[in-house]
């Protein structure tokens, strides 16, 4: 599903414009990477939670010479999906 795509169908079920959609998912992302950016972690009750994964520095391998290369420090954004949701994308696994 395309970005357009996600705003049309937002729009269609909440019964607003493509204009506010938009505006609201934006919203939305805006807040999810300003709290990750503070460490802190956003959570919606029956659908997940992100947060900030911190990954230290490392040394990797260059696979075409086998030099080996420094990986810098990273930040990740992490999705932890809610019990509920992973119930409901595998309705018949057993618990």
């Amino acid at each position: 599903m395309t970005k357009a795509e996600l705003i049309e169908s937002i729009a269609k079920s909440a019964g607003v414009s493509k204009t506010d959609a938009e505006r609201t998912i934006g919203a939305f992302f805006d807040h999810v990477v300003t709290s990750a950016k503070k460490d802190d972690k956003v959570a919606w009750s029956g659908f997940g939670s992100f947060s900030a994964s911190k990954r230290a520095a490392r040394t990797g391998r260059n696979p075409q010479t086998g030099e080996p290369v420094k990986i810098a420090a990273s930040t990740a954004l992490r999705f932890s999906p809610s019990s509920t949701l992973k119930t409901a994308l595998n309705p018949k696994r057993k618990k």
